[in-house]
């Protein structure tokens, strides 16, 4: 294994398409203190492989948000190990999480999470803007993008002049636009019909194949978990199940 320096400043391992991206350690999280403490997960351990589209599949209330939340260095386990590119989130400071997320990790959420304001370009545009990319580079990269998600006649449009399937493809063109290592979704097409969340899994299975990106995306639509390289169930705070998905070439 060799490493090499990113941006974030942290020294990342260079691994081959395939071994794990993200490893979960005995992964424990829990809310409150006392007889009120509620146990979110109780010891959850798997992986993400390289370039591989994994489903983590549970009801609501299973622990999906929470666990999602842990591997992208929003919150901090109460136990346990995660580790994210053979970085130990744990090793990281607030500043050092920041540059985590923002470097090497796409977020894709539910509700789109998008600036009214802006236009679907600028939109994309936030996250190179946080690494201060050069505007020239920022715009053309984000057109490029929403070409990449099926958006290029709609670079100037607002997401209140876009339907909802439309503003998710320009979440996800937003979540690629540092180029990430890891894209986590949750619930990406909760808010959508049936037919438009299956476009929109299909779109991030074609990020997967073509831009080498993994992916781990929360649903508990079985829909859309077949379309899935990897499937994890989580059930009351604990993994019950994982194997290979019906999107495993």
């Amino acid at each position: 294994m060799t490493e090499r320096q990113h941006s974030t400043g942290v020294a990342v391992a260079q691994e081959d398409e395939g071994t794990p991206i993200v490893v979960a350690e005995d992964v424990r999280h829990s809310f409150g203190s006392g007889p009120q403490t509620v146990h979110a997960l109780r010891g959850v351990s798997f992986e993400v492989r390289r370039g591989e589209l994994t489903a983590l599949r549970g009801r609501s209330g299973s622990g999906k948000t929470t666990l999602l939340n842990l591997l992208g260095g929003l919150d901090t386990p109460t136990g346990g190990r995660i580790t994210l590119d053979g970085t130990d989130l744990a090793s990281l400071d607030e500043a050092g999480l920041l540059a985590l997320r923002r470097d090497r990790i796409g977020f894709v959420f539910q509700s789109f999470g998008l600036i009214p304001v802006l236009t679907a370009a600028e939109n994309v545009g936030v996250p190179m803007r946080l690494r201060r990319v050069p505007a020239g580079e920022r715009e053309e990269r984000a057109r490029t993008l929403l070409a990449l998600v099926g958006l290029a006649d709609h670079a100037d449009q607002r997401p209140g002049e876009l339907s909802g399937g439309q503003q998710q493809r320009v979440a996800v063109a937003r979540a690629l636009a540092n180029d990430p290592a890891l894209i986590i979704a949750d619930e990406p097409t909760g808010q959508l019909d049936l037919e438009t969340g299956r476009s929109i899994m299909e779109l991030l299975r074609a990020v997967v194949r073509g831009k080498g990106v993994t992916i781990l995306v929360a649903t508990h639509d079985p829909n859309l978990i077949e379309l899935a390289d990897r499937v994890v169930e989580l059930r009351d705070g604990r993994i019950v199940d994982q194997g290979a998905g019906a999107g495993t070439p």
